[in-house]
């Protein structure tokens, strides 16, 4: 079964705590602090295998978490970082931002990789809080969160050329003819449920990777039919067959055939209107379609498009058509770059980037809101029923001078103000009481 679009949830691991402990030994009963960290979370990280061609594997689980990382101990011993989760996805799958629809990367060649939620940082250990003043600190953090998001794996073949018609013009038959591929062929609409590709050989090392992809009708470019479904297969090719059936049983003007395809492909993207086509004219073996051909040739000149006319069942033409195209192929090659979109990292990072922005408060529905200048990770990263840790985060509040602006905003003994996820009881006199 061919899949090629899944929406998964991605949560990469949580750091670890850092520790609390004090060195304790034979003939030191009051050693100094030495809790260390916790180690880091793993990260989620999606990779392109050059040995998948579908993302049927990730169809059946939506969400994917990376381990945790451990917590410090002590004797300054760090705790053990998280395994990374690796997702392997075919080459040329596309990461989106399933909320925004943003492109967090491009996997478009082999073992490019993104990072696409990151592991949190391991807590710091109470030795790391130790200084002249505070010399025995009961204070430790927790470990970092992983980031989480949902994403969207878009898989958008990658071929040289890309075969283009309406259903029955004979893509599928083209295919089977000059490749090893074999695809389901009958006599009704949307045969092809999926793409296919085939490599094609023409010897002396002059090959190329064709895809088949799926009829296209009036409409597609909003969904019409397959739609949307394939129409993405075609942005990473090179070069465009676009074969016509120019048989008259086939009751369909070629003419007017060839513009329609035209009009879906640029109302979908006008990059793929602009993409190099050979035109094909397909069953020119039965009676009737080499004038229908000649009016499609004729009609064509004026665009300096070439047509050849083929049979794909009797192979009649089928190796000129391939020449052609693969000398055309070579001269795009030679001067266009690679398809729009096709250019892929090797590797990239979604990273946490903590709020250096400056600290604000603003009141909403009669609470107090702290943001910006990193307090909130500050805060939720401290246990605060720890008392020595809960006066920590007061100094660090002053010396942000949080208690100033809250003062500013007019904040009275009673009110509530939120940093984060953590809500306090503020107090002008005493320590602030979750």
């Amino acid at each position: 079964m061919f899949v090629d679009s899944v929406r998964i949830m991605v949560k990469g691991g949580s750091g670890g705590n850092g520790a609390i402990s004090f060195r304790r030994e034979k003939y030191v009963p009051r050693g100094g602090p030495d809790g260390g960290d916790g180690g880091k979370g793993g990260d989620v990280i999606v990779a392109a295998d050059p040995q998948l061609s579908t993302l049927i594997d990730l169809a059946g689980k939506k969400r994917f978490v990376a381990e945790n990382g451990a917590p410090g101990e002590a004797n300054n011993r760090q705790g053990k970082s998280g395994s990374d989760l690796v997702i392997k996805v075919p080459v040329g799958t596309v990461v989106r931002d399933a909320a925004t629809g943003a492109v967090i990367a491009d996997l478009s060649t082999a073992h490019s990789v993104v990072v696409a939620a990151k592991g949190g940082e391991g807590g710091r250990g109470n030795a790391k809080f130790a200084n002249p003043v505070r010399q025995a600190p009961r204070i430790a953090e927790k470990g970092e969160p992983g980031e989480q998001l949902e994403i969207e794996l878009e898989l958008k073949l990658i071929s040289d050329v890309g075969i283009v018609g309406f259903p029955n013009a004979g893509k599928s038959t083209l295919l089977s003819r000059i490749s090893a591929a074999r695809p389901k062929i009958a006599d009704y609409p949307f045969t092809t449920l999926e793409p296919n590709l085939g490599v094609v050989s023409l010897g002396e090392g002059v090959s190329f990777v064709v895809a088949d992809i799926p009829g296209l009708v009036e409409g597609a470019h909003e969904g019409v039919g397959l739609g949307h479904r394939f129409l993405r297969h075609i942005e990473r090719t090179r070069l465009l067959i676009h074969l016509v059936d120019v048989s008259p049983l086939s009751l369909r003007d070629p003419i007017d055939d060839y513009r329609k395809i035209n009009e879906e492909l640029k109302l979908y993207s006008p990059s793929l209107s602009r993409k190099p086509q050979v035109v094909a004219a397909n069953k020119i073996d039965l009676p009737g379609a080499a004038e229908a051909c000649e009016r499609l040739r004729s009609y064509l000149s004026r665009e300096a498009v070439p047509v050849y006319p083929i049979s794909a069942v009797t192979g009649e033409g089928v190796s000129l058509l391939l020449y052609a195209v693969s000398e055309r192929l070579k001269r795009v090659m030679e001067t266009q770059e690679l398809g729009e979109g096709l250019s892929g990292p090797d590797r990239v990072e979604v990273v946490y980037r903590p709020d250096r922005s400056e600290v604000s408060v603003r009141r909403e529905d009669g609470v107090f809101i702290v943001e910006g200048g990193g307090i909130e990770r500050k805060v939720a990263l401290v246990d605060l029923d720890n008392l020595d840790a809960l006066r920590y985060v007061q100094s660090i509040l002053r010396g942000k001078g949080v208690i100033e602006k809250l003062k500013e905003a007019g904040v009275s003994d009673g009110d509530t103000v939120r940093v984060g996820d953590t809500e306090f009881v503020y107090s002008d006199e005493t320590t602030w009481q979750e």
